[in-house]
């Protein structure tokens, strides 16, 4: 009896009607291909047994280049957020697409993932597609969305006016991908297409880029040397200006008349430098205002030297750079220590370059102050590169022109160094110029010739700060203790002492040891490059 009992269930149960898995969804979608390549579509969905959600594909890769979009718009019958359609139930949606048709060969191929992304598995689905014109072909695709595994049925009518396409069992997340092949131009149609970005693409170098980049670089850089050719380089010599710079090639050596060493050195590079206070420091003792005493030392001790103040020297005569820098090593006493100087200058040297910049301006050498023509075209240099990083970023980001923002920042940071050379002399101070150059030629090649021996340490002296800007001054030291130290214990200088037992022979060392202390002793109150 048992075995008829079970027999007789199979029976019923095979003549029961098949019904889809509890929670599977059945989906009727009608498709209709109009004018401008719009395609409206309808659904109806049965079988949720509540909320159901719809995630469509709205961007795919087109190209290496560009991605093509697909816009859902005009949605009835449920709820569009961003890519996510949802519905509280079964019920028909309807809504438009654009984007899904493109120019393929000879055809207008019609392409849209016309049942998929549903959050729920789909037991059947059945897609009708009618177009303006007669089908040409027709494909279909199930499964995952790269999917090649063709659906489960495809066919035409008689007519060739529509498709029909059926599939059985799509899980969650998969999809059904028609494809309806038209006369070309029957909807006119044209695919969405947005370029992808990346930095090659970016960064376009074509015919159009490379030329824009090219002409911009011209533009901009002649633009540049334009302005220094204008602005930023020396007047010429002029008018009786020349006859100082005739002085100097027929063998004339002097300085410039009442120009001071730190002028010079101001002059020459247009910058305020540590060298520049160095050669100002001696140029003070040579001519009376402080002598250095060179301090005894054992054998690791490291050099030092006592500058101290000369009294009833004519402080009120020094130009106002030089009582800057002459009340810096003081302030307020008659002794220091050169090592006492370091980190000590801060407070000061501010006072001393501004005084000097200004100097060479009084002078006339120079149209406005080297460091302030400096700051300006260099910080313009800087903002334009900023404005070029921008443009560089914007153009990047939304077009293929990200080259012509480098343009941008090249020329900006060719400005910003450019900047150094701007300050630009006038006549007048070419000339200076001119005749402190044939001045440093003849210091640093010649020598003391017929000079009678009794005025030789005089005339060094003089020349000494000069040859410390010119970076001489061993040479110019060996040269004059060579015909006028003789190893004699006496040999000192009015303005520098040494130590025991030392003499002029040992001065160029003495000098040399001097001026790269006293730079560095400056240096080291973070005023390194300029004061």
């Amino acid at each position: 009896m048992t075995g008829i009992r079970v027999a007789l269930a199979v029976l019923l149960l095979g003549a029961l009607p098949m019904t889809a898995p509890s929670g599977a969804l059945t989906d009727e979608v009608t498709m209709e291909l109009g004018k401008g390549g719009v395609l409206h579509v309808s659904e109806k969905i049965s079988g949720a047994g509540g909320e159901v959600r719809r995630t469509f594909l709205s961007r795919t890769r087109f190209d290496d280049s560009f991605d093509r979009l697909y816009r859902i718009s005009n949605v009835k019958g449920g709820t569009l957020s961003g890519d996510v359609l949802t519905m509280k139930g079964d019920g028909t949606v309807t809504y438009d697409v654009t984007g899904a048709v493109t120019q393929a060969g000879g055809n207008e191929e019609l392409r849209w993932f016309a049942v998929g992304g549903w959050d729920a598995p789909v037991e059947k689905a059945t897609v009708k597609v009618t177009g303006p014109a007669s089908i040409q072909n027709l494909s279909c695709f199930a499964g995952d969305l790269t999917s090649a595994i063709g659906c489960t049925s495809a066919s035409m009518d008689h007519t060739g006016s529509r498709a029909d396409f059926e599939q059985q069992r799509l899980n969650a997340g998969q999809a059904l991908t028609v494809v309806v092949g038209f006369p070309k131009g029957a909807s006119g149609g044209e695919p969405i297409l947005e370029r992808r970005w990346t930095l090659a693409s970016a960064f376009t170098v074509d015919l159009v880029t490379g030329g824009a980049l090219a002409g911009l670089l011209v533009l901009l850089l002649g633009g540049l040397g334009l302005l220094w050719w204008t602005r930023g380089r020396d007047a010429r010599v002029v008018g009786h200006e020349q006859g100082a710079v005739a002085a100097v090639q027929d063998g004339h050596f002097t300085p410039p008349d009442g120009v001071r060493p730190g002028q010079i050195g101001t002059l020459i590079d247009e910058q305020a430098d540590v060298i520049d206070v160095t050669a100002t420091i001696v140029d003070l003792a040579v001519r009376g205002y402080l002598r250095i005493d060179e301090q005894p030392r054992q054998a690791y001790d490291a050099p030092d030297w006592l500058l101290v103040r000369l009294p009833n020297a004519p402080v009120g005569s020094l130009m106002p750079y030089e009582r800057a820098l002459y009340d810096a090593i003081f302030d307020g006493r008659d002794t220091v220590l050169l090592s006492q100087l370091s980190g000590s200058f801060h407070a000061h040297l501010g006072k001393v370059r501004d005084a000097l910049y200004t100097d060479v301006v009084r002078q006339g050498w120079f149209a406005r102050r080297p460091d302030a023509v400096r700051t300006r075209w260099t910080t313009i240099g800087v903002v334009l590169c900023f404005v070029g990083v921008a443009a560089t970023v914007a153009l990047a980001w939304f077009t293929t022109y990200g080259l012509l923002g480098l343009a941008v920042i090249i020329a900006g940071a060719a400005m910003a160094v450019g900047g150094q050379s701007m300050p630009a002399k006038t006549a007048k101070g070419s000339a200076a110029l001119a005749h402190t150059l044939g001045f440093r030629q003849y210091l640093l090649t010649g020598d003391l010739g017929s000079v009678p021996e009794q005025h030789r340490v005089e005339l060094f002296s003089r020349y000494l700060p000069y040859a410390v800007i010119f970076d001489g001054v061993e040479h110019w030291s060996r040269v004059v203790a060579s015909v006028t130290g003789n190893g004699q214990e006496a040999d000192n200088l009015y303005w520098y002492h040494g130590p025991a037992e030392w003499d002029l022979s040992k001065f160029a060392g003495s000098m040399r040891t001097f001026t790269t202390t006293t730079s560095g002793a400056i240096s080291s109150t973070r005023q390194f490059r300029s004061l």
